[in-house]
């Protein structure tokens, strides 16, 4: 027992190393709920600032698809100026379009041949587990 300046024995006893350590654990677990309900809460206001973002490149995408398809015809009507028939006009154009995906699709291949896997964090995980597996054998080697 613990004992006072004036050389009395203290009434109160020291919390025992199991009520310590639960404790521990009580005040760890009400820590993590804690910090898990923060990251949702944080997290779902990112989500609503990303749809309102994803509605705007949404509809962006569908006007400029529509002015895309204006541009189309207004290439055709420009050709059809020329001395050619409007069937050829808009063979042209489609062939022009046409080469263009083309082109997009060799260069989208060569671009997706590039990606491998998470090099990184193959290493690190690799490295954590390594750790873990010596610790692991130095703990019980030492009890």
């Amino acid at each position: 027992m613990a004992e006072h300046r004036n050389g009395s024995a203290s009434t109160a006893e020291a919390p025992s190393l199991g009520e310590l350590v639960a404790a521990a654990s009580q005040n760890a677990s009400i820590l993590i709920r804690s910090e898990i309900e923060l990251a949702k809460t944080e997290l779902a206001a990112e989500a609503k600032k990303a749809a309102v973002g994803g509605g705007m490149f949404g509809a962006a995408g569908l006007l400029g698809f529509f002015g895309f398809i204006f541009l189309s015809f207004g290439a055709v009507y420009g050709l059809d100026k020329t001395s050619l028939d409007l069937w050829a006009c808009f063979l042209i154009v489609a062939g022009a379009y046409l080469l263009v995906a083309g082109i997009l699709v060799v260069i989208g291949v060569k671009s997706l041949k590039k990606i491998g896997p998470p090099k990184r964090t193959q290493r690190t995980i690799k490295d954590t587990v390594a750790t873990l597996k010596t610790r692991g054998k130095k703990q019980s080697a030492s009890a």
